[in-house]
């Protein structure tokens, strides 16, 4: 077999592989003992009749479709291997020149990854924000603390209030028709949360059990729907009831009752203390991902179409599990937000390709700086994964993501040793 190779432009290579006479034989031989078996030659059982009188009968090319799968399947393999090419997609298959007796010649034409041509990515100059833990953060903390220990009671009496919680039935519409999601029954809505459009929640106060309104609201330009982008709705409601919160003191029984702390000084120190780790955790991973967005600026490449693809299919299938773990399906999230796969789709491609793009490059400068992964390396991350999903047998877990796993525990080393010498080589810029 010989094997010529050609780079086209858009990362296609074009392979031209010729075959032997005699191999391609072999895949003729093969081909005919598949298909003899289905044809009907006069004075001959099926898949008795020689391979001579069965081409005189439906002509020479009756067995090439099936010999050319069958060679193709076994010689474009090697041919790969023989030119080193990791291909991104099948490839499209020409015949050249086929024929009993000759050498089969064809050509295979496939996608593979872009060249990358790196820039400068050391050094590089990446600004640095610094997150200050402020006091109403931690205020803010142990409202939220407050609030989830509120004890929540039946208000008989009088009128609503902000903090008040109202059971309502609404019914909305939009130029006099009811739109989908417009309507509920019972809906339990805290006044003053916000999670209402517009002044919603403001135009039930003062209102009593037994109360109706009609409430006008504007939704927002931008809202995600376009039957309601902008639109003036109007909900009849009903107030159904009333309940109303008791918030506990925020004082040193407080902290006791919601922590392991004794005094709310120390809750309050505590609270500063993982807000602090929290902001420096932040700090170094918007770091860390200006340094990497300014070597990939540095990079020219070609990135072809499949690999934004292929991306997104990943990106739309993590968007599948999130809300499936919320009782949700696609179709009724494209229902409810107005939305198709293909608009979804086009959002996602921007962040798909700095995603593939950014793989490349952390790649390629892995293979220049000859950056590698020892076992010990992958078998320290296959423990910190076990640990990080709370596995009390930690060995026996990471012995089994280094078997199952290994690839990409070599690359998530690699990668962390990328980024590392990024950031150690980088300039803080204000």
């Amino acid at each position: 077999m010989n094997v010529k190779m050609e780079k086209l432009e858009k990362n296609i290579i074009k392979l031209e592989i010729t075959v032997e006479a005699e191999r391609f034989g072999k895949s003729l031989k093969k081909s005919c003992a598949k298909n003899s078996k289905t044809m009907n030659i006069p004075g001959f059982r099926k898949g008795k009749a020689p391979m001579n009188i069965i081409k005189k009968m439906y002509g020479e090319g009756v067995f090439f479709e099936d010999a050319i799968n069958f060679c193709c399947d076994d010689t474009y393999p090697e041919a790969l291997k023989e030119k080193d090419i990791n291909p991104l997609d099948y490839p499209k298959i020409d015949i050249v020149e086929i024929g009993e007796g000759k050498d089969f010649v064809y050509t295979a034409s496939v996608v593979v990854a872009p060249e990358v041509k790196l820039g400068e990515y050391k050094g590089l100059e990446a600004k640095k924000t610094e997150y200050k833990v402020t006091d109403d953060e931690i205020e803010n903390q142990i409202k939220g603390m407050q609030e989830k220990n509120a004890r929540v009671e039946e208000k008989v009496d009088g009128a609503i209030e902000m903090g008040n919680i109202a059971i309502i039935d609404f019914k909305g519409s939009v130029d006099e028709v009811a739109f989908e999601g417009g309507e509920g029954k019972d809906f339990q809505l805290e006044i003053g949360s916000g999670s209402f459009i517009d002044t919603f929640e403001e135009q039930l106060v003062g209102l009593k059990i037994g109360d109706k309104k009609e409430v006008k609201v504007n939704f927002p330009k931008a809202y995600g729907r376009e039957d309601l982008n902008g639109k003036l709705a109007i909900f009849d409601v009903t107030i159904k009831s009333m309940k109303k919160k008791e918030l506990p003191a925020i004082d040193d029984e407080f902290a006791k009752d919601v922590s392991e702390f004794d005094t709310l000084e120390e809750l309050r120190n505590d609270i500063k203390k993982s807000l602090e780790t929290t902001s420096v955790d932040r700090e170094k991973k918007e770091f860390e991902e200006a340094v990497i967005d300014s070597a990939c600026s540095n990079v020219v490449m070609d990135i072809p179409e499949i690999m934004i693809k292929r991306e997104t299919d990943i990106m739309l299938k993590d968007l599948e599990a999130k809300l499936k773990q919320q009782g949700l399906d696609l179709e009724s999230y494209y229902k409810y937000t107005n939305n198709t796969e293909e608009k979804v789709r086009t959002f996602m491609k921007e962040s798909a390709e700095k995603r593939v793009k950014t793989d490349l490059v952390i790649a390629e400068i892995a293979k220049t700086e000859k950056f590698d992964a020892t076992d010990e390396e992958m078998l320290k991350k296959a423990k910190e994964v076990a640990a990080q999903y709370g596995d009390k047998e930690i060995d026996k877990t990471a012995d089994l993501i280094m078997k199952a796993q290994k690839q990409y525990l070599k690359v998530d080393v690699v990668n962390e040793k990328v980024i590392k010498m990024l950031v150690d080589s980088a300039k803080v810029i204000a």
